[in-house]
């Protein structure tokens, strides 16, 4: 990595636009065209300043002359910008998915909505089991662990023991 690679990825101030053929840097993305290591082809490393990691990592056309990468341009970049863009939205996605779930159930003779929050906190996780009935109130809230399965079965069993906390199941 160049110094002026390394300055970008570091600095948390909009750096200056960079177009050169390998490397551009604009708004708040680099791309860095990529010897692949795996094959005698090239690839393209798309960085959000201030990420140590890339966004995205995939395949670059190689040049007229099949032995150098095709320059980078705008209008290359922009599509680069736009896909690493979406990749980090769907990876945010699953994470929120991951840690928050809702089930409705019937129980009781009535509709709820069952949901399961989890705080990932790095020394104390947690989750926390709520319900709310059919016209939108909370009725409970408890605190159970992080690995709590919420399932129909176990939502409405919860509901069916009056709210309480479920008791931990080692199986």
């Amino acid at each position: 990595m160049t110094p002026t690679d390394t300055a970008a990825l570091a600095s948390p101030d909009p750096a200056p636009a960079i177009r050169e053929d390998r490397l551009w840097h604009d708004n708040g993305w680099m791309a860095r065209v990529i010897k692949n290591e795996d094959d005698d082809g090239w690839a393209v490393a798309m960085f959000k300043d201030g990420e140590s990691e890339p966004a995205l990592v995939g395949p670059w056309t190689m040049g007229r002359d099949k032995k150098n990468p095709k320059p980078l341009d705008q209008t290359a970049f922009n599509t680069l910008v736009k896909t690493a863009s979406e990749v980090l939205q769907r990876h945010e996605q699953q994470m929120r998915a991951r840690l928050h779930k809702r089930l409705t159930v019937f129980a009781r003779d009535a509709q709820w909505q069952v949901t399961l929050d989890i705080v990932a906190d790095e020394y104390e996780p947690y989750a926390l089991l709520g319900a709310v009935d059919e016209g939108g109130e909370p009725i409970a809230q408890v605190r159970v662990r992080p690995d709590f399965k919420l399932t129909t079965a176990t939502a409405q069993a919860w509901i069916e023991d009056d709210f309480r906390r479920p008791e931990r199941d080692d199986s």
